[in-house]
């Protein structure tokens, strides 16, 4: 048994839109005050504010502040604790993560609700404070009833509702093919086999509209109804894009799980190569860090095995049928001759049979993490 979350849309009643809005409220003050209190404590006194110290504290926010008594008080303890999980992220030093951040009301928005502040009753959640159910659009049926619920609002005024179930992941038939797969720019991903996946390039093709929308809105009065409308508009293209490029990441990827049995990748250093301005938009167009990030949960869900290569690995550099590497090879040259047997390389297949071939040779050793073919 392990957890997987399920993600569906649903549409408020103008009840239950306010009611909401006054929880997203109440919990982004709750989280934005708890932050500049711990901030402030630990520049003017040194003190490191402890979770039992923040909950504490919350009694007598409730009691300065009324209002946060209207909602859910499972919503303002949970906030709490993901602040809490957000700075012990920050002070671990694997993950890398940054300082928390402050809220803001016209960000995306979301709570929280454990057990105890939502029924779950023959396929329906209402939530505390409300009694109709809230109106999902189920677009198929929970394994089992949720353990916690996640309510949100993206800025382009979409809500969601994100059910946490146990369920039993179903290992695929066993598959004697195996796969190396290149990631690119021309070609979202390469393989062994040759199979080039093309890039549809999803913000390029929406960045006229996006950037005339962005025009209407620069000149629009700040705090006038008419700029908030232009700014849903920005968002609502900036959701579309977002979606068009994770449902093309989840096609490829479920394609790639069903066929392989062991997929091997180069594990790149995403972060580090957005910071070269000539290919950072066309890097963060193409998502490879979602795309690696799904093939490895549903790998594992499915029984199958991703092994990552390291990223000094020389696969484009490497003849992959005799083994002789050049010195210099720049990135605008796709295609070259190689000086050992004289064959004509295309340079994204040469790549991903190489990945293919340092990472079974990780495999055979027992070595999947991201250096197993340093």
């Amino acid at each position: 048994m392990t957890k997987r979350a399920y993600k569906e849309r649903f549409y408020p009643t103008s009840e239950q839109a306010e009611l909401l809005a006054q929880s997203f409220g109440c919990a982004r003050f709750v989280w934005n005050n708890t932050l500049a209190y711990r901030t402030e404590a630990y520049k003017q006194r040194g003190e490191s504010v402890s979770h039992s110290a923040a909950e504490k504290r919350l009694v007598g926010l409730k009691a300065e502040f009324p209002w946060l008594k209207d909602v859910s008080s499972v919503i303002l303890q949970q906030t709490l604790r993901d602040q809490k999980a957000a700075f012990d992220n920050f002070f671990n030093p694997k993950l890398k993560a940054r300082y928390p951040r402050f809220k803001r009301k016209d960000g995306r928005q979301s709570i929280r609700l454990t057990k105890a502040a939502f029924r779950y009753r023959d396929g329906e959640i209402t939530i505390a404070k409300t009694r109709t159910p809230l109106p999902i659009r189920w677009s198929r049926p929970l394994p089992s009833a949720p353990s916690t619920i996640t309510l949100s609002c993206d800025r382009a005024g979409r809500y969601f509702i994100s059910c946490l179930c146990e369920f039993t992941p179903q290992a695929l038939p066993i598959t004697p093919k195996t796969v190396g797969i290149d990631l690119g720019l021309t070609d979202l991903f390469i393989t062994s086999d040759g199979v080039k996946s093309g890039n549809p390039r999803h913000l390029k093709r929406y960045e006229a509209k996006l950037a005339f929308l962005q025009r209407r809105l620069a000149k629009k009065q700040k705090g006038s109804k008419n700029r908030a409308k232009a700014k849903q508009k920005v968002a609502r293209l900036h959701a579309k894009i977002a979606d068009c490029r994770r449902d093309a990441a989840h096609k490829a990827t479920r394609t790639l799980i069903n066929e392989n049995q062991v997929l091997c990748i180069e594990s790149l250093n995403i972060a580090g190569m957005v910071k070269n301005r000539h290919l950072a938009k066309a890097i963060s167009d193409a998502g490879w860090g979602e795309f690696v990030r799904q093939l490895d949960y549903k790998a594992t869900w499915a029984g199958r095995q991703v092994v990552k290569v390291s990223q000094w690995f020389p696969s484009s550099k490497r003849c992959h049928g005799c083994g002789h590497k050049v010195e210099k090879l720049p990135l605008s040259q796709r295609h070259w001759h190689c000086q050992g047997c004289g064959e004509p390389i295309d340079r994204d297949i040469n790549a991903a049979n190489n990945i293919k071939t340092a990472g079974l040779a990780g495999f055979a050793c027992g070595a999947t993490g991201a250096g197993a073919a340093a």
